[in-house]
């Protein structure tokens, strides 16, 4: 069952905003992660005011976590010792709200009318709702919330009453250590939730309050980090705070007074927070310089988000639901990356405690395409985080007895914090999605200082871990053993295609490099391995293998029913890792990244073999399947992959919504609608466009920066638009041809685009795409 799109008249289509007309219990906690505001450092999930009426409410600071020891039941040399852990920041979030005595709550009272919205347009959310009370009086809530653009540790909260006749209002403003608060644990035996800590985790170190102003300041019990948050509240009555009541852990400010019909009661609610790694002076200082007024807060989103949807608006000329659905991605990567550099990007973004606020390869390969043609000095900002990795990495490479850096497969403060190798540490290809990301932010940026600075080091520690880890065999080949690819489902393998084709464009980029830490020897030994790294390829199938043995296992079962999937969720890893089954795109992601070095006839055998055995179980797999299908000419396919897509979290599609926005995914449907349907590829001689938009679909506009220019795209079935909006001419190749872009519109006529027959495979089991193994609705 969909949520979203299953119910038009509760969520309604607004092409600038997410609305909900009705409140329905059973989706609390996916809708807050839908309803959830952020700017990549601070976080707050969407949740309803009251407790009653809230799933999984919190507020994240993005880096801010607590440390353990990972007890492994049978332990070796080089596991991961210590996980790290994102841990829910005091929240200030929580009213309750009284009316004659009654609490309102969506759960116990009778609602007349009820609205919230998340603006796009001006990254606001807002709730109104029309309350009937057991007195008699019609009341009406209205909340609103903003976090800081500019001012990155700022939360402001408004709420509003008003009635139609006299009541008593009750008011009391929370804020609460979540924590530490009892919780049901819905971890075990999901890797993809985050699991608790046995004890307490937030210490209190400071708690006091006068007047409506609460300073509170706790500490981590074992990474001894401090946070501390600021509260004050401010209203447009002439009483005073009935009471201010400091606390550990939950910390309160009650207004008690009459309201008169026509009269309203405004509280504002101005929230500052400042972490810390180790000594807490001057932090409650920097909580109070981080609280601003509302007001304040609203002109600094709106005019935020002004500049951010003239940058990275995407226009669809589609139905306005699809519009509607890629404006609320776009609008999650804006919030997980406005103030990227600080800190990396957790998977979940700042929205949730999923993948426990890790940094994966998630950020190089799907978040910073997104970035580096929209946002490039925040790109270029991720990737000096990065590199202030490499001597935590330089110290694991050696760890593991390889040359170079190795970075962590997941972590928050650069150690390694994967638990369970074989599908972690063995994931190599981590450090050849940072060496890629780095030299197309390179190429599409012109920054020389980045390539001979942070750039540069990176390729270099990243090609001398290639460059040790594999071996030349007796067939004069340079081969990698012992790695898992992107599919999860095939661990610990040798020679992985995914693996060895990154690895290669890592050694080449390295290569090219004038630095004066590489020794010719160096460059010859990196050029020689790159032209003589294993390639798997199955002569009988004319296919490139995904690995060495992929093509001796055993077929998986296809008539394994819908509800024993995701199958990391249902089956041993033993089991999943004999068979021929995939979870995400693995042969055909590095057939999208690496473009040129296949031919279209290669792409399409791959396309056309692993697509049906790809369960889509990661949410990772749609967007990059619809990216090769839209290549291919398969562009009804392509379809059926980018709706899965730009769905996911919106309705719920993989049943874990509510840990957090899928914030790669989100990127990935930027990737979709940038490299699938206008067919851009990049890191070549020229920028290059291949457009497939589909038939149902008008137009496709949107912007890219390329060498500090603009360049502005708008594509429709007959022709694409190119211009660059001030600078220098930029030249581009159109399907080949060669193109001179200035500031007047330059308009290639396209010619349709030829469908390939089908390839047809041997198979012993029924053929069937991510779109039949789709849930039903």
């Amino acid at each position: 069952m969909t949520l979203v799109s299953a119910d038009r008249t509760r969520f309604p289509v607004d092409p600038w905003a997410l609305v909900e007309t009705s409140h329905a219990p059973g989706s609390e906690g996916a809708l807050e992660t839908l309803f959830s505001l952020g700017n990549g450092h601070l976080g707050v999930r969407g949740a309803h005011l009251a407790e009653a009426d809230a799933g999984l409410p919190g507020t994240f600071v993005n880096g801010f976590h607590e440390i353990f020891d990972i007890r492994h039941a049978e332990n070796a040399y080089g596991f991961a010792k210590q996980g790290q852990r994102i841990l829910y920041v005091p929240d200030a979030q929580e009213s309750v709200v009284r009316v004659d005595g009654e609490h309102l709550t969506l759960a116990g009272s009778e609602v007349l009318e009820y609205r919230r919205r998340l603006d796009f347009a001006t990254g606001v959310y807002e709730c109104t709702v029309v309350w009937k009370a057991v007195s008699g009086a019609i009341v009406t809530t209205t909340e609103r919330r903003v976090v800081g653009a500019a001012s990155r540790s700022s939360l402001g909260i408004e709420l509003v009453i008003s009635a139609d006749r006299r009541i008593v209002a009750d008011v009391e403003s929370y804020v609460v250590n979540r924590q530490d608060q009892p919780r049901d644990d819905h971890s075990e035996h999901d890797p993809r939730r985050a699991g608790r800590h046995a004890g307490r985790v937030l210490e209190p170190i400071a708690a006091e309050g006068s007047n409506g102003s609460l300073r509170l300041e706790w500490a981590t019990v074992a990474s001894r980090q401090h946070i501390a948050v600021a509260v004050d509240h401010s209203a447009n009555s002439p009483m005073p705070p009935f009471s201010t009541e400091p606390g550990s852990d939950r910390s309160g400010v009650r207004y008690v007074l009459p309201l008169d019909p026509g009269e309203t009661f405004r509280l504002e609610k101005r929230v500052g927070y400042a972490a810390a790694q180790s000594s807490s002076a001057g932090l409650l200082d920097a909580a109070v310089s981080a609280a601003r007024g509302f007001h304040e807060l609203l002109a600094e989103s709106a005019a935020h988000y002004a500049r951010y949807w003239a940058a990275a608006d995407i226009q669809v000329g589609a139905s306005d639901d699809l519009q509607q659905a890629v404006r609320w991605n776009l609008f999650q990567l804006a919030q997980a990356t406005s103030q990227a550099g600080i800190a990396g990007i957790p998977a979940k973004g700042v929205t949730g405690s999923g993948y426990e606020g890790h940094y994966f390869w998630d950020q190089e390969v799907y978040l910073l395409p997104y970035l580096t043609y929209t946002a490039p000095a925040a790109a270029r900002k991720v990737l000096e985080f990065r590199h202030r990795m490499l001597p935590a990495a330089t110290e694991r490479a050696a760890e593991l007895n390889v040359d170079g850096a190795l970075f962590p497969w997941r972590t928050i403060n650069g150690q390694e914090a994967s638990a369970y190798y074989a599908a972690g540490t063995a994931q190599f290809h981590i450090n050849a999605a940072i060496a890629f990301a780095a030299a197309r932010y390179a190429w599409a940026s012109g920054d020389a200082g980045f390539r001979v600075g942070p750039g540069a080091d990176l390729l270099v520690e990243t090609a001398r871990m290639w460059a040790s880890l594999g071996f030349f065999g007796k067939n004069g080949q340079f081969h990698i053993h012992g790695v898992t690819g992107p599919d999860e489902y095939t661990a610990v393998v040798n020679d992985n295609l995914y693996t060895n084709v990154m690895a290669r464009f890592n050694l080449r980029a390295a290569a090219a490099l004038d630095h004066p830490s590489i020794s010719d020897t160096e460059r010859l030994l990196w050029s020689h391995i790159a032209e003589r790294i294993a390639v798997p390829y199955d002569s009988d199938m004319r296919v490139h293998a995904q690995d060495a043995d992929f093509m001796t296992l055993e077929p998986w079962d296809w008539e394994t029913p819908r509800s024993k999937y995701p199958l990391l969720l249902h089956f041993h890893p033993l089991v999943i890792y004999r068979h021929q089954v995939i979870k995400q795109a693995d042969a055909v992601l590095a057939m999208f990244l690496q473009w040129q070095d296949f031919t279209a006839e290669e792409k399409q055998r791959a396309f056309d073999f692993y697509d049906p055995i790809t369960t889509g179980d990661s949410t990772l797999s749609a967007c990059v399947q619809g990216i090769m299908a839209a290549e291919v000419g398969y562009l009804d396919e392509a379809m059926r992959h980018f709706t899965h897509a730009v769905f996911i979290d919106l309705d719920n599609l993989h049943r874990n919504t509510i840990d957090g926005v899928h914030t790669a995914s989100a990127g990935g449907v930027w990737s979709a609608l940038i490299n699938g349907f206008a067919g851009f590829r990049d890191q070549g001689t020229l920028p290059h466009f291949d457009p497939r938009l589909p038939q149902e679909w008008e137009s496709l506009s949107f912007r890219l920066q390329l060498h500090g220019r603009t360049l502005s795209v708008r594509l429709t079935s007959d022709d694409i638009e190119l211009a660059v909006e001030g600078g220098d001419p930029l030249e581009v190749s159109v399907r080949g041809s060669i193109v001179a872009v200035g500031t007047e519109p330059t308009v290639v006529a396209l010619g349709p685009v030829a469908v390939p027959a089908p390839s047809v495979f041997p198979r012993p089991f029924p053929t069937a795409g991510l779109s039949a193994l789709a849930p039903v609705n």
